[in-house]
């Protein structure tokens, strides 16, 4: 009863870490469940369930997510595997990749984005045309 650690694990998943307006953070982080980041922060993230970044926050990293939202600054590659929304005001340099996509009025951004489950291969180029069939010749006409 008191004393002991709870027995369901999945209660972590609802946690949110954050890194606070004025904090700087350089480096790796793992983190369970929400990471908010409102100072700045630069290195590898571990697969949060979801990644927000407020409107003074500042990320230089490339991260791999379920899913994002941006309302500050973000430098680097991010990938979700959900949804990515771009909030007014926030500025992204870097490729996104996601399903979904988001993005409100007044938002800078600056590189590639590749949306849906499965990449298309173009570089294979067109389909070929299909082969052409025999014609095959009247017999000459007998007078």
């Amino acid at each position: 009863m008191f004393g002991k650690e709870p027995e369901n694990t999945t209660i972590n998943a609802g946690q949110t870490s954050i890194i606070a307006q004025g904090a700087k953070f350089e480096g790796s982080i793992d983190v369970k469940g929400t990471l908010r980041i409102e100072g700045e922060f630069k290195g590898n993230i571990g697969t949060p369930e979801s990644l927000v970044v407020g409107k003074t926050g500042v990320v230089r990293a490339s991260v791999k997510v379920k899913n994002a939202i941006i309302g500050g600054q973000f430098y680097g590659d991010i990938e979700a595997e959900n949804k990515i929304e771009l909030q007014s005001g926030s500025h992204l340099e870097g490729d996104i990749k996601t399903k979904r996509l988001v993005i409100d009025e007044g938002v800078f951004f600056e590189g590639n984005c590749s949306m849906g489950a499965k990449k298309a291969n173009l570089d294979a180029g067109p389909p070929a045309p299909p082969a052409p069939q025999k014609q095959v010749q009247p017999d000459a006409v007998k007078k």
